[in-house]
């Protein structure tokens, strides 16, 4: 490449990273908007931006965050690769003693090499074998954005045919507001360039699939997530006579022993196997101490989904609650009767019934009427609007079972924010092509192994690229989610606008999310970028 270059030697990469690693972009503090800044004015030193500066862009997200977009236009084809990353970082709580240099990826590495006695066994490992830098979104993911700003650099001094779209989101560790913001953007950007999209490349990080994998991987989808919960309501009681109510405790304790780890949810395809269901949250909602029982308390579980589509997703569930309500049914009865006969008394026995969220609404509605309940839910989100997604979505539930307490003791389902929809384009020629020039390259060039992985299993911003299902199929999330247009969405429409190959191929690191999260270097400023160019090369044929 002639002249003055700024992000192409191994060096440079290293400066870079650091420079972007510096910026303590964690999700949801004021450092996440300036990163995209940052960013942003990196690409206007590039001589092609201070030509083309309406090329690099801030787009606001309207909550103080923003995405980044720089575009270079090649000079033969209209075909667009887009390189997606996401600019924000989890928090350095766990650094410990460490904590004050996890945004220092020089002065980080130099203490673990000096105190290598103090870090596990197998990072030891890794200092003993290659170039390590550590620190906080070293590997998730602002090495993959470094990869992607210096080929856009090359893409600005002319090395691709076609058009190269950077794309920085924020937020992806959350909600990810950003890439679903970014949908729209990228619809629009296209209408105004010109752009067909080929290909969307994402730097995500290679991921290991069990403790002590270190095979490297080439992801042509990326799994997707839900997150269904569980309101119950059973009926309040004096300690000293439990039996005359139902503690919801014990209703949501039956639906966590159902649920955890259950295998009968986990997916295989292509011997790709799903992890099985854990729970995120549960608890009761009694806020002070007293001798009454809980009457009202709930579960959140994590689901990581393939191919399943939403309205089987959601016959499973109701299935999994109507038996673990006759299990608790069968439980308080038999208990009932026992003690009956202790003390010669009559037992009371219950019924639980379970419904859906989107039936909850309609029975409300049906009885006290649609503005009274509207208004109901109105109040609540502004009284809880400093409050996260799940509990503005708690305090509405909350509020309309106290509504409708008349029909407890029930179970509701429910969805919370949250949702990744599973994409995967393994059947897609450009990505079989990829694959097989990839892995043939891997081993021929560089004695690296690729496997090819349907899913990404670290849960991906990709997900907001096309849809693998009909549109029709995602109604039953979107009946049963309280918070729905109600301050989280998902543009389902553009997306199906939106329908692009996905492909991943990022640096190999460590450790995601860990305080001992690392990138090997030689490897990710080394072979990844010449595999990279030969991947959007091969887009622009």
């Amino acid at each position: 490449m002639k002249g003055q270059t700024y992000f192409q030697t191994k060096q440079q990469l290293i400066d870079l990273l650091c420079e972007l690693v510096s910026v303590p972009s964690i999700t949801g503090s004021s450092a996440e908007g300036e990163m995209a800044k940052f960013i942003h004015r990196k690409f206007l030193q590039l001589p092609y931006f201070r030509k083309h500066p309406s090329y690099a862009q801030l787009h606001d997200t309207e909550d103080g965050r923003f995405i980044v977009t720089a575009f270079v236009k090649g000079q033969k084809t209209n075909k667009t690769v887009i390189l997606v990353n996401h600019h924000d970082v989890v928090g350095v709580e766990g650094y410990g003693i460490w904590k004050d240099a996890a945004f220092n990826p020089i002065e980080l590495t130099k203490r673990f090499y000096g105190q290598r006695e103090l870090v596990p066994f197998e990072v030891r490992q890794d200092l003993d074998r290659g170039e390590w830098l550590f620190g906080r979104g070293i590997m998730d993911m602002k090495s993959g954005m470094v990869t992607q700003m210096s080929l856009i650099e090359r893409a600005s001094n002319g090395e691709f045919e076609g058009n190269l779209l950077f794309l920085s989101v924020p937020d992806e560790e959350v909600s990810s507001i950003g890439m679903r913001s970014a949908v729209p953007v990228l619809l629009d950007l296209a209408k105004q360039h010109s752009f067909q999209y080929s290909l969307v490349l994402n730097g995500e990080p290679m991921f290991s699939r069990y403790p002590g994998d270190t095979r490297d991987y080439l992801y042509v989808g990326s799994i997707g997530k839900v997150l269904p919960g569980f309101f119950c309501y059973g009926k309040e009681s004096h300690v000293g006579e439990p039996f005359a109510g139902l503690n919801a405790n014990l209703l949501v304790s039956e639906l966590t022993r159902a649920l955890e780890l259950n295998t009968d949810y986990c997916e295989v395809i292509e011997g790709e196997v799903s992890p099985p269901p854990t729970i995120l949250s549960q608890g009761d909602l009694k806020k002070e101490y007293s001798t009454q029982t809980p009457n009202r308390a709930l579960s959140l579980y994590n689901f990581l989904v393939m191919k399943k589509p939403m309205d089987k997703f959601v016959s499973s569930l109701l299935e999994s609650a109507q038996q673990a309500a006759r299990e608790v049914e069968k439980h308080y009865n038999n208990r009932a009767f026992h003690y009956g006969m202790m003390q010669s008394s009559t037992p009371r026995s219950v019924n639980v019934h379970v419904f859906t969220y989107e039936k909850l609404y309609k029975y409300a509605v049906d009885t006290y009427g649609k503005e009274h309940v509207d208004s109901l839910i109105k109040k609540v989100q502004h009284e809880t609007s400093s409050l996260d997604h799940r509990e503005q979505t708690t305090a509405i539930l909350n509020e309309l079972a106290l509504l409708c307490k008349e029909l407890s003791p029930m179970i509701i389902l429910f969805f919370a924010p949250p949702y990744y929809p599973a994409v995967c384009t393994d059947d897609h020629p450009l990505v079989k092509k990829l694959v097989q020039i990839l892995t043939k390259t891997g081993v021929e060039k560089y004695g690296i192994v690729f496997h090819k992985q349907l899913y990404f299993g670290g849960i991906s911003d990709l997900s907001y690229v096309g849809l693998d299902h009909a549109l029709e199929t995602f109604l039953p999330l979107v009946h049963n989610m309280p918070l729905w247009k109600k301050g989280y969405d998902i543009p389902f429409s553009d997306l199906e606008q939106f329908k692009v190959p996905v492909f991943n191929l990022g640096p190999r690191g460590r450790d995601a999310h860990q305080w001992t999260e690392r990138l090997d270097v030689n490897y990710s400023f080394g072979p990844l970028m010449d595999l990279l160019q030969m991947t959007i090369k091969e887009c622009f044929k």
